[in-house]
């Protein structure tokens, strides 16, 4: 199928950008950028924008790069930057490894980090990635510039706090420290699909026991979120098989899944006990 008529925006600055979005957002003006998601909608009329802002001209959005203690994404920033190394030391490392199993190889070519958060589907790896990291989002518009902590960013499946007429042009993710342990695993029926559930897993161990767990779960409710009784389970204690399993046990009685064509409620909620605690056996290696 072919999308419904349009016009199209390409903008050569943020400001220009933010300036399209005040003039058409109310007339449905949207913006684009890896469009791995928003041109198949387009495309099946799932999504009729009257107007399309492109920003992939904008230089400034492509920048990824540490800047004090935090890694800085641009809004043109790709999926393969990240699988990359985006950045050295532990994070990298993580970025790295969620990034390989993000789709396929062309979507991974294409498709951008802050489109992804945009996007908010709760498969997606980076929103999970961004709520359970602390991660910040930066939203601009011709009003004001706003700064989102990802953990009330998302409100709903593929909904956020982002108004109409503002535009993401960066995600600040705070870096790991040094000794940091990490694990990440999911689900999904085939390599590439969507992930039924996902669980990501980081934190580092003193004296023999474990300090600032961080549990995160995705693809399960309509919005990724931390898992407050598996860290609590974690702190100070020993790592150990056992303490894991509590872990996920913990986690797995947290959640609310969701029922749907590709995977039950019961079903998911095996899942996530499944995916947390191969998480945290995974940052012993």
């Amino acid at each position: 199928m072919k999308p419904a008529p349009f016009d199209y925006h390409a903008a050569r600055t943020v400001e220009e950008a933010v300036a399209l979005l005040a003039e058409y957002a109310d007339r449905d003006g949207r913006i684009i950028a890896g469009g791995q998601s928003f041109v198949p909608m387009m495309a099946f009329r799932l999504a009729r924008p009257s107007h399309v802002i492109d920003i992939n001209g904008i230089a400034a959005l492509g920048r990824l790069a540490v800047e004090g203690e935090v890694l800085r994404i641009g809004a043109v920033v790709r999926h393969a930057a990240l699988e990359t190394l985006g950045c050295a030391g532990v994070l990298g490392r993580l970025l790295s490894q969620m990034a390989r199993l993000i789709a396929h190889k062309p979507i991974r070519n294409r498709g951008t980090f802050c489109g992804s958060i945009v996007n908010a589907d709760p498969a997606a790896e980076w929103c999970l990635a961004a709520v359970t990291l602390g991660a910040e989002i930066v939203a601009q518009s011709v009003r004001e510039i706003r700064v989102l902590g990802a953990d009330g960013f998302f409100t709903g499946a593929m909904t956020t706090t982002l108004a109409p007429d503002e535009l993401v042009t960066e995600c600040r993710i705070p870096l790991l420290r040094d000794g940091t342990r990490f694990g990440f695993d999911e689900v999904s029926r085939r390599a590439g699909d969507f992930a039924m559930a996902a669980a990501l897993a980081t934190y580092r161990v003193e004296d023999g026991r474990i300090v600032e767990p961080r549990i995160g779960v995705g693809g399960v409710e309509p919005c990724p979120k931390r898992i407050a009784a598996a860290e609590a389970r974690l702190a100070g204690a020993a790592p150990d098989h056992r303490l894991f399993a509590a872990a996920a046990s913990e986690a797995a009685a947290a959640v609310e899944p969701m029922d749907d064509g590709e995977a039950s409620r019961g079903y998911r909620q095996r899942l996530v006990r499944a995916v947390v605690t191969r998480a945290l056996e995974r940052s012993l290696s």
